[in-house]
């Protein structure tokens, strides 16, 4: 995984499936379904949708938090924050066609996480962001650089998304801090056009 991994986020004038479309119609092939505080039943028949939607645009899905879910939808892999399920019994459920990653704030938890066989990190908060509670120390450029040569120092490869409050100016030097992608919601849904500012990232992205 790297490049740009977009995450769902309900926000005026957009719902949860207008914000999947905004992504892939922009060019964004990852795309994260996060439905926080939703009933699973609501979050299922959304994650069908936007299975679909990916689908069609040959993109992969991942679900945030709902491990059977994503095993009922057949996504791609599921995301687990620090509160949610453990990566080891994410994977007694899934077995191994499943991707998993996780939320990490420092190198430790990248270490506990990698030990658990994850797939990939999201690493994060980079700045205060809006869109998630109970925010963990921000890392800000120097905080990824610090975890970025951690990580090569103890020969960690795993593909590391760099998360929070990220815009498309912060995206050079975060790349040149060693990250393997960005995640991004809010500068996405709050641009003037949301699907022209998905693909002026993502060439951002693709150059960097």
């Amino acid at each position: 995984m790297n490049g740009l991994l977009f995450i769902t986020h309900q926000i005026e004038p957009y719902d949860y499936l207008q914000t999947v479309e905004i992504a892939l119609k922009g060019g964004c092939r990852q795309i994260q379904l996060r439905m926080k505080d939703v009933a699973a039943g609501v979050v299922e028949k959304t994650a069908i949708q936007t299975k679909y939607l990916c689908d069609e645009y040959g993109a992969d899905m991942y679900l945030n938090d709902h491990v059977a879910v994503c095993y009922h939808v057949k996504a791609t892999g599921v995301h687990l924050g620090k509160s949610d399920m453990s990566p080891s019994a994410a994977r007694a459920m899934l077995g191994e066609g499943y991707v998993i990653g996780a939320t990490a704030n420092t190198f430790d938890d990248i270490l506990h996480l990698h030990q658990q066989g994850v797939d990939y990190i999201g690493l994060g908060p980079f700045r205060l962001t809006t869109t998630k509670k109970n925010l963990s120390p921000v890392l800000g450029f120097a905080g990824y650089r610090q975890i970025m040569e951690l990580c090569r120092q103890h020969a960690i490869k795993l593909p590391v998304f760099a998360i929070g409050g990220i815009t498309i100016n912060d995206i050079p030097e975060m790349m040149q801090a060693g990250v393997s992608g960005i995640a991004l919601s809010s500068t996405i849904l709050n641009a003037a056009n949301p699907v022209e500012e998905m693909q002026r990232i993502i060439n951002k992205t693709s150059n960097e």
